[in-house]
């Protein structure tokens, strides 16, 4: 087993800046040295625990959503979700989806609402306290915050980061989905529903760089530096999530029999594919912010292997 090197708190320090430094790495070497700290922190056992608590998160959370419409009177909201979910997924993959829409419709929409909430902020909350732990070992430190001081900013960064990378997918992933959806159920014209297809890729954009920008400050159990030195790290973060997103939506759109060919699983395999290529690009990211600033403390050695 081995371990990335601590990267030395650089916040104090002055007269560089990021780019200077990216500049005399080059960028060739800086991504090649990130990897090599994402695999030394066990990055991709960190990203599989991460997304195994985002699935947890996802499905309550619909659940809940739905069992709030319901308790509202929203029935047109409930119908507008199931839709989305049969043009998505058709077959017994929709069929999976939207039996926990109608069990939040049939009449139990306040137990819906509170144990889907329940089990989505517990669920979120851990899967905060997973980014952490391995944003913490990315940079090399060994110690997590103390359980309540951890657990309580994993709520925060649950109920304002995870919100909105949640929002983020849903509409980038089902974005024309919903919208078709929406026309049919409300009869709204093609000029709503076009307006929308164009506005959700800037809405999504700005859930995203904002929630990823908030997990790279607020993670990690040390002193981060500026904005500016995590922007390369949160902005290719991003990007990997976008192509990610896009590619696996792209693969649902296109792939019509996607529901039939994996059966009554294939919502949950759609959605663990999501959450493990999410974890990914969120863990690389920070790998890239951790390795810079190691560079530019002068402790550029990703991590080392264990003696015998």
């Amino acid at each position: 087993m081995s371990t990335a090197s601590t990267v030395p708190v650089t916040h104090d320090l002055e007269g560089d800046d990021a780019a200077e430094t990216l500049r005399r790495c080059g960028i060739r070497h800086l991504l090649r040295d990130s990897f090599k700290r994402f695999r030394f922190a066990d990055g991709f056992s960190h990203s599989r625990a991460l997304a195994f608590q985002f699935v947890l998160t996802l499905l309550p959370a619909l659940i809940a959503i739905v069992g709030l419409a319901n308790e509202l009177g929203q029935q047109k909201f409930s119908d507008i979700i199931s839709q989305t979910f049969r043009d998505l997924a058709p077959g017994p993959a929709g069929e999976v989806l939207t039996s926990a829409i109608e069990q939040g419709s049939d009449g139990g929409g306040g137990t819906a609402l509170f144990v889907g909430l329940a089990a989505a902020i517990i669920a979120g909350t851990t899967a905060m306290g997973q980014i952490e732990r391995g944003a913490n070992r990315i940079y090399g430190v060994e110690r997590d915050r103390p359980t309540l001081a951890k657990y309580t900013r994993a709520a925060i960064l649950a109920a304002t980061a995870g919100l909105a990378t949640i929002l983020a997918l849903v509409i980038l992933v089902a974005g024309r989905e919903i919208g078709d959806a929406v026309k049919d159920v409300t009869g709204l014209s093609d000029t709503v529903d076009t307006v929308w297809n164009i506005a959700r890729w800037p809405l999504s954009a700005a859930l995203v760089v904002g929630a990823i920008a908030l997990l790279f400050e607020r993670s990690p159990n040390r002193d981060q530096p500026s904005p500016s030195w995590l922007a390369l790290g949160s902005g290719i973060a991003v990007a990997l999530w976008f192509a990610f997103t896009a590619l696996l939506a792209a693969y649902i759109s296109l792939s019509k029999d996607f529901g039939e060919t994996y059966g009554p699983l294939a919502g949950v395999i759609g959605l663990m594919l999501w959450a493990l290529l999410t974890a990914l690009a969120l863990f690389l990211g920070l790998a890239i912010a951790a390795q810079l600033e190691a560079v530019r403390a002068g402790s550029p050695s990703p991590g080392e292997y264990p003696e015998d």
